[in-house]
This record gives structure tokens, sequence and C-alpha cells, in this order.
């Protein structure tokens, strides 16, 4: 079983922006599937030029999102192999994110929705090339009643689950691969709070 991972609020501005800039958090997201990887690794898999990965690499490991792996049998001569810090990565709830903050951080998360969701239709198109992998898009969509407080611990229930299934190394069963999960809620509107728009502001032709 994983161990309990530290959590860690970002809330600050320059983090978020370094984070929140597209290159840096393709690199971050990779380098979340690969475990751990090299500048000329990154520059490879997202067709981005070696010089400007490694900057933006010690971008990221200035804010403290990703750190230099210790030496081991893989690394080379002056070879350096980066990995995300295994943290449990926050942002502020929204009521507590400023007008600074805020559209920083939608903007980053509209980014990473259609990117994920455009890498779930590619790889369903692919999905004869996957064989016995071919059953793993699995999704659903519910509803529930809940107060405030116990979506709250819904959520930490499912983060929980999450961390108990990550693994490295030789924890990681045979047959294993890395498998893509995304959670969203969100307060269904409320029919009596609803108002219809005035007559007198609708647009509509004569």
């Amino acid at each position: 079983m994983a161990e309990p991972r530290l959590r860690r609020e970002i809330a600050d501005l320059a983090a978020l922006k370094t984070l929140s800039h597209p290159r840096r958090y393709q690199i971050f997201q990779q380098l979340s599937l690969l475990g751990s990887a090299t500048s000329a690794m990154l520059a490879r898999e997202l067709d981005l030029n070696t010089g400007a990965t490694s900057y933006h690499l010690r971008e990221l490991a200035r804010y403290g999102f990703i750190e230099e792996v210790a030496k081991d049998t893989r690394v080379h001569g002056r070879e350096r192999w980066w990995r995300v810090v295994p943290v449990d990565l926050r942002f502020p709830e929204r009521s507590r994110q400023n007008a600074e903050i805020r559209p920083v951080i939608d903007e980053m998360n509209r980014r990473a929705y259609a990117a994920d969701i455009e890498l779930f239709e590619q790889l369903q198109r692919r999905s004869d090339d996957l064989a016995e992998w071919a059953d793993a898009f699995l999704h659903s969509r519910g509803s529930m009643q809940l107060t405030l407080d116990e979506l709250r611990s819904f959520f930490e229930e499912y983060i929980a689950l999450i961390n108990r299934y990550k693994r490295t190394g030789d924890d990681v069963p045979p047959g294993a691969r890395t498998v893509l999960t995304r959670f969203f809620a969100l307060p269904a509107p409320d029919p009596e709070q609803a108002v219809s728009e005035p007559m007198s502001e609708r647009n509509e032709s004569p």
C-alpha cells in the first residue's frame, strides 16, 4: 500500500503562474506519467527544444513542483533526471481565491479538462490497438444529495482511494499500466432560484 502523501496547497501567484504556463504544465503532466525523465526525453516526447525544456524544468523545480532524482545506475555523466515531488497538490477552495489567482486557476483547469477530453477521444478511436485494455475506458455520471461538508468528505475519500493505488518500483504488479483519472463535482442548478429572462430583454424577431 502506498504511503500517505503530504498535502501542499498552492496559493502563491508566482508559483501558480509557473505551473499554469502551457509548456510547463505539459512537462509536469508528462513527468507524472513517466515517473522520471531527462530534459532530452521530455523534449522528444513533447516535440520541444531541449534548451527550453531544461529552462522550464528549472523553473518548476524552483517552486518545488519537481525535483532532481538522486543519481543511480540509469544516470550517465552529466545527465539529470527529474520527477514530480510526491505530494498531494491542492489549490485554495474557490471561496478563498482572490481576484488575481482565480483566473489563473480557472484557465489552467480549462486547458487541463480540454486536454483530458481530447486524449480520451484519441485513445477511444485507437482502442482496437489496445487489446484487453480496450475495456479500460470507464466513465460514470451520477448525482447525490449531500451537504457541503459531506461533499468535502467524499472528495477526501476519493483522493485516499486514488493514493492507495499509487505504486512504484517493485510494488507495481505484473501487467499493470498507468491509468489516468479525472474527477470533478458541481452543485446542480437550484430550480427554486432559477429566474426567467424578462421578455423585454429577449432578442426576438417581430
